[in-house]
């Protein structure tokens, strides 16, 4: 699984390489992407804010746009790190403020997404992106302060890559199914009193599954380091 992440990760800086040798050229700072991302983040819980506000429950397209945004936003994510190595401006200082803009992009990214599915009425998907939004933060928060006390915690699944990647194709997916389907499909049995599948599904799987795995991802991080730190000391 590693070896593929790695060689997915090689051919992408391939593709990007000639992108940011111009960026180099135009004297672009690593900080400057990393700070872009972030807008583009925020500008995407704006477009679900205002989805919420003045669009249909059946109309899913707010939620498409802010994938597609979300999805360049985590690309700038590669860039700058990217940028900084190939322009020789690695510094630590600049990895901690990478850092903190990411955490402050997910918040961000999934308050948006709270407030869509609660103003929505999606009750079940709004609780998911709440818990996967804890868990996400967790994920990163408990690698930082086991690598702060000596420890390596990069284990477990669902790394930011992976959060950003799962939520934004989940959310063109609503949208591209609900174009297909309808914004209001819905199937139910008689027998449960909740539907089985809703065009929302498409969205509201993916982001339960994310909502489990990070927050497993979490606790497992949380053993492991403090396996490896009772064994240093």
């Amino acid at each position: 699984m590693n070896d593929l992440k790695n060689n997915a990760q090689q051919f992408a800086y391939k593709l990007m390489d000639p992108f940011i040798k111009l960026l180099i050229k135009l004297k672009v700072t690593p900080n400057m992407i990393t700070l872009f991302g972030l807008i583009l983040t925020f500008l995407s819980a704006a477009v679900l804010i205002y989805g919420a506000e003045v669009g249909d429950r059946d109309n899913h397209r707010f939620i498409g746009y802010a994938g597609i945004i979300i999805l360049i936003a985590g690309a700038m994510d590669m860039v700058d790190g990217r940028l900084a190595r190939l322009n020789n401006q690695a510094h630590p200082a600049g990895a901690l403020f990478d850092s903190v803009i990411d955490r402050y992009s997910e918040l961000f990214m999934f308050f948006g997404f709270c407030y869509y599915t609660i103003t929505q009425d999606y009750l079940f998907t709004s609780i998911f992106c709440f818990i996967a939004m804890i868990g996400s933060i967790m994920v990163s928060y408990t690698r930082s302060r086991a690598e702060g006390l000596g420890a390596d915690a990069s284990v477990g699944l669902m790394q930011r890559p992976e959060r950003i990647l799962l939520v934004a194709i989940s959310s063109i997916a609503t949208y591209l199914v609900s174009l297909v389907t309808g914004g209001d499909f819905v199937y139910r049995v008689d027998w449960l009193s909740i539907p089985i599948f809703e065009s929302i599904s498409i969205f509201s799987w993916p982001i339960f599954f994310l909502a489990v795995s990070a927050n497993m991802t979490a606790i497992r991080r949380l053993n492991y380091a403090s396996r490896v730190l009772r064994e240093k000391h």
